[in-house]
Parts: C-alpha cells; structure tokens; sequence
C-alpha cells in the first residue's frame, strides 16, 4: 500500500476500545509476559475494569494473580500522579507510536514492541548506557514461570489471607439486600438504610456483616470465592 492510500484509508483507532477486552484475555497476556520476563513481585493498577472492584473487594483478575504470589497495589481513585511513571511512559508510546495512523492492532502492537525495545535497551539513560545495560534485573524478575507450572504456583492460602485483611462498607437496601460481586446477599430488612462493615472469614469461607460498634449481625456463605471460580475467572455475577 502507497503513502497515498494509507493516508486515505479507513484508520484503526484503539481509544475507546479497551473497555470491551475482556479479564481473560488480560490474562493470556499477562501468561505470555510472565513465560517472558517471569513473575512480578507488585502489580500497581488502577480502579478501572478489569482491576477494579469498587474499591474494596479485588477482582477476578487480581485475585488470580494474588494466588500467582503478585502483591497487588490499587493507585488512589483520580489519582494518576500515584503511577506517573506508567502514564509518562504511555505518554510517550502514544507520541512514537502514533496509533491512530495504524490500520490494525497488530501493525500498533508492532510499534509498540519495537519503541519498547529501543526504550529499554538502546536509548541512553544514564551517560550513554541504556536501562537494560543499568539495571540488568530488567531481563527477567528471577521467578520462573510457565503457564503449564501454573497450578503448582497457584496458591489458595494467599487470597485467603489477603481477602480476610479487608473490611468493606455497603448500605442494605429496602430488601435487607447488600451486594458483593454483584450477588445479593440478605442481612435483614431491620438493617435497611443502614451501613455495615462486611469481612471474609477464611476459616468458615463466609461473609460476615456486622453494624459499626463490632456486633455481628449475620454471615453468608462466600460461594463466590473457590481456588476454581477464581482461576476460572468466575467470580462475579454478570446476570445481574
């Protein structure tokens, strides 16, 4: 294709699109980055699909990788400036990328390969050396993995224990109901207006609601979190 012809043609422009990729496929491509560079020791993200989870309970996605051993660190609400290096650094992809002159979102991932590589291992960073060439590290985290070895990785007790560290308000409805994972859960209609503080209990696998001074007032079953819904990324009710 002529310049002419690509100046012309129909564009492949990725803004707006990225709220339709689904946690899964997030997934396969953290799977293929970590079979690359290894497993992370921290994840920083923001509150957005597929991280967030209204600010309390992790999603899905981060809970896998929580079980992976991936320490997850959620960036203030509206708060960018928390991760400013990871949004300079798109800054600067989207400069020398150029995606919206891109016609397919491989010729983009291209790009993006290519300025990643020059970014890491031929622009100057400290004299004329590169990062790469300054921080070593940067070729692999020392924490092998492979997707085949994921499920001796995989380890339960870590969601559990990260899950029974939090503590989430929710206002009970008319109907006594308060949601978690988008799955109704009834604390009792007395209670309605109300705020409660909800907590996992890993011993029973259940939810406990209780009123701001401590008391208890009920606990559900946690059917919703399993080693299997959450590596099958079914965790949340998407009927509703």
């Amino acid at each position: 294709m002529n310049a002419a012809a690509r100046r012309s043609g129909p564009r492949f422009s990725p803004r707006g699109r990225w709220s339709q990729v689904h946690a899964s496929d997030v997934r396969e491509q953290l799977r293929s980055s970590f079979s690359r560079w290894g497993l992370p020791g921290r994840f920083r993200v923001d509150n957005g699909a597929p991280w967030g989870s209204r600010g309390d309970w992790p999603s899905e996605l981060a809970l896998w990788l929580i079980g992976l051993g991936v320490e997850m660190t959620w960036n203030t609400p509206n708060r960018p400036q928390e991760n400013g290096v990871v949004e300079r650094s798109q800054g600067t992809a989207d400069r020398w990328c150029e995606p919206w002159t891109c016609d397919s979102p491989e010729e983009l991932q291209a790009r993006l390969e290519r300025m990643d590589r020059i970014q890491r291992e031929v622009y100057p960073y400290r004299g004329r050396l590169s990062r790469l060439a300054c921080h070593p590290g940067l070729a692999h985290s020392g924490r092998p993995y492979a997707p085949e070895s994921e499920a001796s990785l995989w380890d339960w007790g870590r969601v559990a224990a990260h899950l029974s560290g939090r503590v989430a308000i929710r206002r009970v409805n008319p109907n006594g109901m308060v949601s978690i994972y988008n799955r109704g859960r009834y604390v009792g209609k007395v209670h309605r207006g109300k705020e409660v503080y909800v907590t996992f209990d890993p011993e029973t696998n259940e939810w406990v609601f209780s009123d701001p001074s401590g008391r208890e007032l009920r606990h559900k079953p946690a059917d919703e979190i399993s080693p299997e819904r959450i590596i099958a990324l079914d965790v949340v009710d998407r009927r509703w």
